[in-house]
């Protein structure tokens, strides 16, 4: 009850801080300042993450004529490098890295050699994911299985080996250990969930494991295969499941609210719906201060150097729900969205509310279909009364905006 209390105090706080009117054109023009490529201060990004990176690559080789714990020994602190390169590739997806497209969309792909992540199709999906987070009736049903959910009622309408099944393929150590390092380096592979009029898309994962395919086979003839192999997992394993964490608790946390489609507002989705990811100086370099998540879900245009700035330029980002680097760790247990208490819950949790021998037996059965039938849309309500989710309807400026999400969802040839 008292996590419940928070939720709709930190909702109603944000309704507080951003008047229907007045705040959101205030939170316009603040985010609109932000929304400009620095090219000096992403060139130095560039080279104070490449620079070191291929220097503990180097280092990896070399240091295999001393054993093979070296390979382990200086695998973390690249793989921390790489986390970081995706970063940067996630910012020239949005085409805030840089101020033209076309330098955006070079070192995407020049990124894709060391993310192994194709940068076109990733670019196309990832647009999809900002369109619809934390929208209940537009959840993302394909591979996105890292910020979507189910609702309480879906999983208890479940069949008992479905039930079964999904507790299983949810469970951390699958979905944060296992699955990840198969998703950079194989299912990036194939154009998956893209369909067949993606061709530009399509085309990117081809492009992109031709280039890796160059690029790792010349290292392989001069070095070896099993030392370039043996150095491609030190780093990717880490950095994949690093990565997938930081997407994961950035979306999946208790805290967070979901809204059906008729109550949503990027706004308060911004704010309720993502998380702002307290990081120590470290980790927030290495992430590109992606922690910064509630501001970058509002506007996406804002480079990774600016994000810091716009949260502190307006008191409504501090209403975020603030996630901690411990409380981080146990995100991953909420996997199910609760429509009548407003909240993130637990499978255990789930399974408490019903009677006799739970979700496995047969009075709970009965129990499914009953809490499968249709409910009203939830929202969250603010100390004065009305509803945060759904009650301004007026989008602020995202990125792409909208001719350039247009453009975007068309695609554009890269690797």
């Amino acid at each position: 009850m008292s996590q419940m209390t928070s939720t709709i105090t930190q909702a109603g706080n944000a309704q507080k801080a951003m008047p229907p009117a007045s705040g959101m054109r205030e939170l316009r023009a603040i985010t609109q300042r932000f929304q400009t490529a620095v090219p000096r201060t992403a060139a130095w990004q560039l080279a104070t993450t490449f620079l070191p990176l291929l220097a503990l690559l180097a280092a990896m080789q070399a240091g295999l004529a001393l054993g093979w714990w070296w390979v382990l020994a200086l695998g973390l602190p690249a793989a921390g490098l790489t986390v970081r390169v995706f970063a940067l590739q996630h910012d020239c997806g949005h085409g805030s890295l840089f101020r033209t497209q076309r330098a955006n969309d070079l070192v995407g792909r020049l990124c894709s050699l060391f993310t192994f992540t194709p940068y076109g199709h990733w670019r196309r999906q990832h647009a999809g994911h900002h369109a619809v987070w934390n929208d209940l009736d537009r959840r993302d049903r394909g591979t996105d299985i890292y910020s979507t959910c189910e609702t309480v009622a879906e999983y208890r309408a479940m069949g008992r080996g479905r039930r079964r099944a999904y507790r299983i393929l949810r469970h951390p150590l699958l979905m944060l250990l296992v699955f990840p390092p198969l998703v950079f380096l194989v299912l990036y592979r194939v154009p998956y969930d893209a369909p067949a009029g993606w061709s530009r898309e399509h085309r990117s994962v081809h492009l992109t494991n031709l280039s890796l395919l160059a690029f790792y086979g010349g290292f392989s003839a001069l070095l070896g295969i099993w030392p370039v192999t043996a150095g491609v997992l030190a780093v990717m394993v880490p950095a994949s499941i690093a990565g997938v964490w930081l997407f994961s608790v950035q979306h999946r946390f208790d805290g967070v609210h979901w809204a059906r489609h008729s109550a949503w507002d990027r706004v308060a989705a911004s704010l309720a719906g993502s998380s702002y990811l307290q990081l120590p100086a470290v980790l927030r370099w290495l992430t590109a201060s992606l922690g910064f998540h509630h501001v970058h879900h509002l506007a996406p245009r804002i480079p990774n150097y600016l994000l810091e700035a716009c949260h502190d330029a307006h008191p409504a980002f501090a209403t975020a729900r603030v996630v901690t680097l411990r409380e981080a760790f146990s995100a991953p247990d909420h996997l199910l969205w609760d429509e009548e208490a407003g909240r993130m819950v637990t499978f255990k949790e789930a399974e408490e509310a019903l009677p006799n021998k739970g979700l496995d037996g047969v009075a709970a059965g009965q129990a499914c279909s009953a809490e499968a039938q249709p409910r009203r849309p939830s929202t969250l309500a603010g100390s004065d009364g009305r509803p945060v989710l759904g009650e301004a309807r007026t989008a602020l400026p995202d990125a792409p905006t909208a001719p350039r999400q247009t453009r975007v969802a068309d695609g554009s040839s890269a690797t």
